[in-house]
This record gives C-alpha cells, sequence and structure tokens, in this order.
C-alpha cells in the first residue's frame, strides 16, 4: 500500500485538487471549532487538510505514504503530518475532537481495528466524517460497460454501507446521518467516477494516474481497449445512450456522520 502510493503521489496533486463543494460538505457536516484539535486519517498530500488549515483549523494529517506527506508538507507548514495508518495511532487517548476520512477506508488493513483505533483518540463529543462509496452505489457507474474487470476489482476492496456500519457499532461508535453525493459536472478532485458527466476525462492518462482503480488494479489490456471503445463511443455520441443506460438513485459517493455511542459496548 506504501509503495502504491509512493508511486501514485508523484503527481497526485495535478488532478486531486481540494473540491469546493466537498470540502463544504467536510465542514458543515464536522462542524469544527477553532480552539479544537482535528484528525484527517489517510490525508494523502493533504488537500483537504490544508483547506481546513487555511481557516484556522487545528488539524493533525496521517497518511502511510512518505511520498504523499512530503507534498502536504510543502504545500501546508499550518499542520501537523504523521507517517502512520488507521490501525496504529500514536496518538493520546481521547486527545482528537474531529476526525475526517475521506475516500480511505478502502485502503486499511483492518475496518475493526482501524475504528477501535479512531474511537480510542476520539473525545467522547467528538464528530467523524467518512466519505466513501460503497459496492451498491459502484455498481450503478457506467464504467462497467469499458472496464467491468477493473471495476469488479476495485469494488471488492469497497466496505459494504452494512459492514462499515457493523464496524462501527461493535467499536462504541453510531451513524448519526448519511447523505448520499452525486457527481457535479465541475469537480476538481478528479477520482475514480469524477468523470461521470465527461468522460474525456479517462482518455488523460495524467487523470488514470491519480486513480488507484486506473494505476494500481487495472488489467492493462482491459484497459486498453475498454479506452478505444470509450474513445469510438464519445466520437459517435453512443455514450449517451451508455451512461443514460446506468441512470440510478443511489448516489455515487455518500458520507457518514458517526458519534460516540452513550451505550457502552458490551
Amino acid at each position: 500500500m506504501e509503495e502504491k502510493y509512493d508511486r501514485i503521489g508523484t503527481n497526485y496533486n495535478r488532478t486531486r485538487k481540494s473540491d469546493p463543494y466537498l470540502f463544504g460538505r467536510l465542514y458543515a457536516l464536522l462542524n469544527p471549532s477553532i480552539n479544537n484539535t482535528y484528525l484527517d486519517i489517510g490525508c494523502g498530500t493533504g488537500n483537504y487538510t490544508s483547506q481546513f488549515a487555511n481557516k484556522g483549523y487545528q488539524f493533525i494529517g496521517i497518511d502511510p505514504s512518505e511520498e504523499m506527506l512530503k507534498k502536504a508538507r510543502r504545500q501546508n507548514q499550518k499542520s501537523t503530518y504523521i507517517l502512520g495508518k488507521a490501525e496504529h495511532l500514536e496518538l493520546a487517548t481521547a486527545s482528537i475532537d474531529g476526525i475526517i476520512a475521506s475516500l480511505t477506508l478502502h485502503h486499511w488493513q483492518d475496518l475493526n481495528q482501524g475504528f477501535s483505533e479512531l474511537n480510542r483518540v476520539l473525545k467522547p463529543e467528538g464528530t467523524m466524517v467518512i466519505f466513501t462509496a460503497t459496492p451498491n452505489q459502484m455498481k450503478g457507474y457506467w464504467l462497467h460497460h469499458y472496464f467491468p474487470k477493473t471495476l469488479i476489482d476495485s469494488i471488492a476492496q469497497m466496505p459494504s454501507y452494512e459492514h462499515i456500519d457493523a464496524n462501527l457499532q461493535a467499536n462504541g461508535l453510531i451513524i448519526v446521518k448519511k447523505e448520499k453525493y452525486n457527481i457535479r459536472p465541475d469537480l476538481q478532485d478528479l477520482f475514480l467516477y469524477s468523470g461521470k458527466h465527461n468522460p474525456n476525462l479517462y482518455l488523460d492518462p495524467n487523470i488514470r494516474e491519480g486513480i488507484s482503480s486506473f494505476s494500481s488494479l487495472a488489467n492493462a489490456e482491459e484497459v486498453r481497449t475498454g479506452l478505444e471503445a470509450l474513445n469510438n463511443d464519445i466520437k459517435s455520441g453512443e455514450i449517451h445512450k451508455i451512461m443514460t443506460n446506468y441512470i440510478n438513485d443511489k448516489g455515487d459517493y455518500i458520507f457518514i456522520v458517526v458519534k460516540k455511542n452513550e451505550t457502552p459496548v458490551s
């Protein structure tokens, strides 16, 4: 995992920028206070950490990739960045007022241990905001038409909503709110389904390099043939029919807001 993101991290900021709308939702759902301390787990190059820091909030960013953290430190000296993983946090118990976990759960080796550690460091009144995609949502991506194995591999690593919920509850955490997110045409953080409305994005190798499903999981031959078919369908207009066939109401991603459970876990 570290090696994968050390490689991706080389040009990561070229396409994975902080998106204003997503930052706005993270901000609103976390509802931070200036004098408190917050954690960005799986912070990557710190794009969202930096946005909070620029507003005066105290953030610690943790990521397993030193290459990612080098970039995070260069762009933002106001936050503290630590090499580490969700499952093993070198932070004091009940020292964190709130947590954001954006597009990171699928990279954890042990969801149960990760939530156990986050619960340990989170203060009793703290809030955690998770941004992720569920397998059920990802089955509705039109990318399946062109890259079926790539999407199957990507879905296989994503924890289901039910699995997330069960592991949260097992560690004294409860979901208090969930909010669907549908890709907006002006999205600036170009992750997996960022090209939902603009399929031309996937023809750019720089954009694919910043998406782990293409840069690490993808079958090279499938990507080559899939891109060729996609390019042909864009030129002919057939892509619009394909995209229409995948319209659904599941949402493309989801925000999950979590609080400490006041009832002790037996």
